[in-house]
């Protein structure tokens, strides 16, 4: 059967989409599933370096990854690499690492770059991706002021590209959260339909791979691991 693929993507920088990413994989690695994980753009990382699936297998354990271009400068992709003078991602790039890693895997999670309209390369987003996949999309968005107009914004245009938005995942829930927190995560659900599935503790890339692989699973909704609005194919790795 051809593995699940769903995409991550963010409402911004710095919400913890990689960390996410390693919550769903340790979550569904508990549930008994193979898990694969394809970054198809690393930036602000040079050769040799260790990046996000370097922490993503650092948390969660081996798994089996891939990495489609990397980029020296801390830039959206197709800036960094016009920059360093480095070839463009290719959006058969990232279907051919998904393709890889589906023969091996039950499910592939595909890691964005940034939020939803961050040029990959150009003419290219995650959003472009997820589309071609037909993967379904889980947002990770940001609990503090201000998340409601960029989550709400980043399920938009998703919808708009046909796009299955399966939930929000709050990359980073601190211990003694503020008033606007506590609303946001209330109003998060309203205001954009779509339930949030995930809660990720500040702090939780800290833990040490014992201590993050066994506390992941109570940070996710099973049904984030198996989406019923999964398609058993897609299209760019038949």
């Amino acid at each position: 059967m051809t593995a699940r693929i769903l995409v991550v993507t963010g409402t911004g920088t710095d919400v913890g989409k990689t960390i996410a990413v390693a919550t769903i994989a340790a979550a569904a690695h508990s549930d008994g599933l193979r898990v694969g994980v394809v970054k198809p753009a690393q930036t602000g990382v040079a050769p040799g370096e260790a990046g996000d699936l370097a922490a993503v297998q650092a948390l969660v354990g081996t798994l089996p990854t891939r990495e489609g271009a990397r980029y020296p400068d801390p830039l959206a992709p197709e800036s960094a690499a016009h920059r360093a003078g480095l070839g463009f991602l290719t959006l058969d790039g990232v279907c051919g690492a998904v393709g890889d890693l589906s023969a091996d895997c039950d499910l592939v999670i595909v890691e964005g770059a940034g939020g939803v309209l961050v040029r990959l390369a150009p003419d290219l987003t995650i959003v472009d991706v997820a589309r071609t996949l037909h993967a379904p999309a889980v947002v990770v968005t940001a609990p503090g002021l201000g998340t409601l107009n960029h989550t709400e914004l980043t399920v938009r245009e998703l919808a708009r590209a046909g796009v299955t938005v399966t939930g929000l995942v709050v990359g980073s829930w601190p211990t003694e959260p503020d008033l606007a927190m506590e609303c946001n995560r209330e109003d998060l659900e309203r205001l954009t339909g779509v339930p949030i599935v995930g809660v990720v503790p500040a702090g939780a890339g800290a833990l040490t791979p014992t201590e993050f692989q066994i506390s992941a699973p109570s940070w996710v909704r099973p049904s984030l691991i198996v989406s019923p609005t999964h398609h058993d194919r897609q299209e760019c790795i038949q």
